[in-house]
């Protein structure tokens, strides 16, 4: 009898949470939809491409437990193809998105079958030095314009109906980048090749013992995580009609840790949060005396002794516990 009443109180408690993520997730929509008409939309776009940034990292290190200090690599990169592109090629801007992911994910895949198969700090240091040789290249190649960077982006028309030089115009279109690629980890999340990713991150040599080549599931999900880093990096340099070396240095890659650990990694939003956050302190410090780095690095250290699992992460553990 009490297995057959437990049975139905999980049967009916999946749909119940199901339907509150689907609340939480048209709200916050929502928001996201009217949020323009109440803060500077450039600040709104630069959180989002923060966000998609972050959530594709997450996806790496939050749910395949593999840490990659080299993601700044396929960021900036994707940057300077979509600027190229767009402004030396006169490509529209939906195919020079779609060449920066492209370039991005087989950079990705060049990445992953150098590193897949070390683990913990040495995938970490390969992933580091192979970043910091896009770098130089970055640095020297005559397309880059180097430390001057490709300025001068044009937005263009999107499909040749949707003039992005007007802000809200950019705004919906980079909220529909975001919402596409952050649709596309959840559903990678919760599809029977995300629980793959998970068993991976939990017990790589059950995982192999079962029969899985996990290396392979490692491989698809680096491609994929670096793809929508860089559909970011290409939205950012049409945001700010700008690709520069900051978008390719070990500092950005730190930077896309650090968004990552404060929201809570392994959080499908907690990247979310901890972009925004990141971000907001970054506009709103940048115009005091404070160090900025310092600000954000004693808040960081003081997440993390408090808030050990992130906002997120902190938050969704101790909702169950009120339920009970």
């Amino acid at each position: 009898m009490s297995v057959a009443s437990n049975s139905t109180h999980v049967a009916l408690r999946g749909p119940a949470r199901g339907t509150g993520t689907a609340m939480i997730a048209a709200a916050l929509l929502l928001v996201a939809v009217a949020a323009p008409f109440v803060l500077y939309p450039v600040f709104l776009m630069k959180v989002l491409c923060f966000a998609l940034f972050a959530c594709a990292f997450n996806l790496l290190i939050g749910f395949a437990g593999l840490l990659s200090f080299g993601h700044a690599a396929f960021f900036g990169s994707a940057a300077y193809i979509a600027a190229h592109t767009v402004k030396v090629w006169n490509w529209a801007p939906e195919f020079g998105l779609i060449a920066a992911t492209a370039v991005a994910g087989l950079m990705g895949l060049v990445f992953g079958l150098i590193a897949i198969r070390r683990q913990g700090i040495y995938f970490a240091m390969i992933t580091l030095a192979l970043s910091q040789m896009v770098f130089f290249l970055a640095l020297q190649l005559p397309f880059t314009h180097g430390e001057d960077g490709i300025q001068g982006v044009p937005r263009g028309t999107l499909f040749g109906l949707f003039d992005l030089n007007q802000p809200l115009t950019m705004y919906y279109a980079v909220l529909a980048i975001f919402v596409g690629g952050f649709a596309l980890i959840w559903r990678t999340v919760h599809s029977p090749f995300g629980q793959v990713l998970k068993a991976i991150r939990e017990n790589e040599p059950r995982a192999v013992s079962l029969g899985y080549r996990t290396d392979r599931y490692k491989l698809v999900a680096f491609v994929l995580s670096a793809s929508l880093a860089g559909l970011a990096g290409g939205t950012k340099a049409l945001v700010f009609q700008l690709a520069s070396l900051t978008d390719v240095t070990w500092q950005m890659s730190g930077e896309v840790v650090l968004m990552t650990l404060l929201g809570g990694m392994g959080t499908l939003f907690g990247p979310v949060v901890g972009a925004g956050l990141v971000v907001t302190l970054e506009s709103y410090l940048a115009s005091t005396s404070l160090p900025v780095p310092v600000v954000i690095g004693c808040i960081f250290v003081v997440c993390v002794l408090v808030f050990r699992r992130g906002i997120v992460g902190e938050l969704l553990a101790r909702l169950p516990k009120r339920g009970r």
